[in-house]
């Protein structure tokens, strides 16, 4: 995983937590990197993972719920950071049927070597999104958080239904993402 993740996790929870809490974690848990993470650098995501476990306890917080408040962070950043990628996008669902076929094609460009998961999406219904997110990562709620500021962002009333289906070492989900008047 692209080291712009790990830095981001660490500036969230230093923002939660402050940096002295967030220090001492990072000293406590076991990492190969020793929790020295670079932007360009990459990171097994075992180490995401294990990161957030570790903050999840401090907090006493679900794992789900901080990946999901994760995704929402990470998305302001690539807002921030990628307003181009906004470029033309009316609404919520113009952007996130733009992830596959547009972002991510950027993203290897950039940086070839980067495993990213797959979306496919589709329109069931006018006020209908349908997201399948795979993957051999284990963020399926990190992308529930992305979706849900995503549709935020464009400032839409809406409902996400998430549905896990993994399995074999394949993290699957299926969101149902409903626009609301």
């Amino acid at each position: 995983m692209k080291g712009v993740v790990f830095v981001e996790l660490i500036r969230m929870a230093e923002s939660v937590m402050g940096e002295e809490a967030v220090d001492d974690i990072l000293d406590k848990v076991n990492l190969d990197s020793d929790g020295a993470f670079s932007t360009v650098g990459n990171y097994p995501c075992s180490e995401l993972m294990t990161l957030v476990g570790a903050f999840g306890a401090h907090l006493n917080a679900p794992v789900e719920a901080l990946q999901v408040q994760f995704g929402e962070w990470m998305f302001e950043r690539f807002v921030e950071g990628y307003p181009a990628f906004f470029v033309g996008k009316h609404d919520g669902f113009d952007m996130l049927d733009s992830i596959e076929n547009e972002v991510h094609v950027e993203v290897r460009k950039l940086y070839p070597e980067v495993e990213l998961p797959t979306f496919a999406t589709e329109r069931p219904a006018e006020q209908q999104l349908k997201m399948v997110y795979s993957s051999e990562r284990p963020l399926q709620h990190f992308c529930r958080g992305m979706v849900e500021a995503c549709m935020t962002h464009f400032g839409h009333k809406f409902t996400v239904d998430m549905q896990e289906a993994s399995e074999n070492g394949r993290f699957r989900a299926e969101f149902l993402v409903q626009k609301v008047a």
